[in-house]
């Protein structure tokens, strides 16, 4: 593909695009579109943004839901907000100097991106309510064969930007169907369920959970929660940012970079006790179990919370407010595994004697709420993205996610991934690695339009190596060495979530595709590329 295909009149249809080139929603059925990106939360936005600052106009943004927002569109439960400062919860090319607290609340992190969809006017390139069902790469005509939930289209590029907190997991147990109450996942709360007379039971302690327990032990009659596995947790220390520093925020916007990178520096400085630094790690274990002994008097319920794993082998959580809440008198805390559900209670047994009935403890629960996370290693996307020889990205992963530097997939041609395989990070903000994988598109586009490229297509050998590399930095690390099994594993144990390095040397190696590493089809008869329209933009 080249931005022939961008600008060219003759490749489309009338309709197809409204004034300077912008994609008209329904108006592309059926059609060819050069940019095509799947998801409109934080890699979707900022994706198309970027884009469109570079000159890139004709991208189309699909979206299942009917509002924009991803995860923070859909985690509305009480007490829902952000475990990363808010002043790295941002696009670095859009801050927002309003944030009124150290840890944005949902409803303005929601807010913020509503915002920049108006202010960077998205809203013509987006399609709300439509899902892709199927993505298959055409080797022949070298594009995306995509079949949407409102119909057809092709594309030039596919960016699978949906995030890694877009299908909530929810457990298996027997008898689980018998329930007669309500079940839900904590990112399809039930606002309108009144609670107050309801025993209520939470299967899952990860970071929804410690958010929301605090604000059910206050509404419900009874909350009992099924704990698996204790988290490590420390302080939060929220606080409101005050009124002064959000309007020097907001009139000297040099000041607020300053305080990002002091902050971005501050998290990064804490990275090495999860890279195997044994002085910082017990430095941090050290606070942690002291916060843990400062909130809970109870020496069995303090036993009962106590990880016996390396601190930040699963997510470290922030909280103020959870361990007080597991002590009040209408809420208790079980660690027996669930060995059934009938229609009125779980019931649970010790490891060792759970095939003994008389073991079995009832716990009558009139609601059950899963905070048990998402399907973040196996995420059902994969099963409908078809590459260059027929198979499916589920099928080429086999359980075990591998890209390379997390975005592009051998066998897949001109398909990026935001958010990919071990790009996640488990000290700092997400938006940073997102927005180096945002410029490697952006590179990638530059190549593509420099060498009249029709697509380009990592190397098995170079993604293999690249992986090969990360798993032996894996090695050292808490996520590998610390005892536990979490979601930053896949099925087949490797660690196919997190980013074993600084987040600054993702950035510079993501600052430039090299053509070497790549697959290079060149389009045939391509007339000269035209420059895009538009300043381009270099500040990450």
């Amino acid at each position: 593909m080249t931005d022939q295909q961008f600008t060219d009149p003759a490749q489309r249809a009338p309709g197809v695009l409204q004034a300077h080139g912008t994609v008209q929603g329904d108006a592309v059925r059926g059609r060819h579109v050069p940019v095509v990106i799947v998801g409109a939360g934080f890699s979707g936005l900022g994706t198309a943004i970027r884009l469109l600052q570079e000159g890139h106009r004709d991208v189309l943004i699909l979206e299942r839901a009917d509002e924009v927002g991803g995860t923070w569109r859909d985690n509305t439960y009480p007490g829902c907000a952000c475990d990363v400062p808010s002043r790295l919860y941002s696009f670095s090319f859009a801050p927002n100097p309003a944030w009124s607290r150290r840890f944005a609340p949902q409803e303005e992190i929601e807010q913020y991106l509503r915002r920049c969809v108006d202010e960077y006017d998205l809203m013509p390139r987006l399609r709300l309510g439509c899902e892709l069902q199927r993505a298959a790469w055409d080797p022949e005509r070298q594009r995306w064969d995509l079949r949407t939930s409102t119909g057809p289209l092709t594309a030039g590029l596919l960016v699978l930007a949906q995030g890694p907190l877009s299908e909530p997991a929810v457990p298996s147990f027997p008898g689980l169907d018998d329930f007669t109450g309500e079940t839900f996942h904590s990112a399809q709360w039930k606002h309108d369920l009144d609670l107050s007379t309801k025993r209520v039971g939470v299967i899952g302690t990860g970071a929804s959970a410690i958010q929301f327990v605090p604000h059910l032990q206050r509404e419900a009659r009874q909350v009992t929660v099924f704990q698996r596995t204790p988290p490590w947790i420390a302080p939060r220390r929220d606080r409101t940012i005050p009124q002064w520093q959000r309007r020097l925020f907001r009139l000297a916007p040099p000041v607020q970079r300053l305080a990002r990178g002091w902050a971005y520096a501050a998290r990064e400085a804490t990275l090495p006790a999860l890279l195997g630094n044994r002085t910082m790690a017990a430095f941090g274990r050290r606070e942690a179990l002291a916060h843990l002994h400062r909130q809970v008097a109870d020496p069995e319920l303090r036993a009962k919370l106590t990880p016996d794993y390396e601190l930040g082998c699963k997510r470290v959580l922030l909280s103020d407010n959870y361990y007080p809440a597991l002590g009040q008198p209408n809420v208790d805390v079980v660690t027996d595994p669930i060995t059934r559900i009938v229609p009125d209670a779980v019931f649970t047994a010790p490891t060792d004697a759970a095939q003994d009935g008389d073991a079995n403890a009832e716990h009558p629960v009139d609601v059950l709420i899963y905070g048990t996370g998402f399907r973040v290693t196996d995420a059902t996307y994969s099963q409908h993205v078809i590459g260059a020889d027929g198979r499916s990205l589920h099928e080429v992963w086999q359980g075990s996610p591998q890209a390379h530097l997390g975005t592009t997939v051998a066998g897949f041609p001109n398909l990026f991934l935001m958010a990919g395989p071990n790009t996640g990070v488990g000290h700092t903000s997400l938006i940073y690695m997102i927005e180096s994988q945002i410029d490697y598109l952006l590179s990638c586009l530059r190549l593509m339009r420099s060498r009249g490229l029709a697509a380009v297509e990592v190397r098995a050998e170079a993604q293999r190596a690249f992986n090969a590399e990360l798993q032996n930095r894996m090695t050292p690390t808490v996520w590998a060495a610390g005892g536990c099994v979490g979601w930053y594993q896949d099925r087949t144990g490797r660690i196919t979530s997190i980013w074993p390095e600084p987040t600054w040397r993702f950035r510079r190696r993501t600052r430039t595709l090299d053509p070497r590493q790549y697959a290079l089809t060149v389009e045939c008869d391509a007339p000269p590329a035209p420059v895009p329209v538009g300043p381009g933009h270099t500040d990450s």
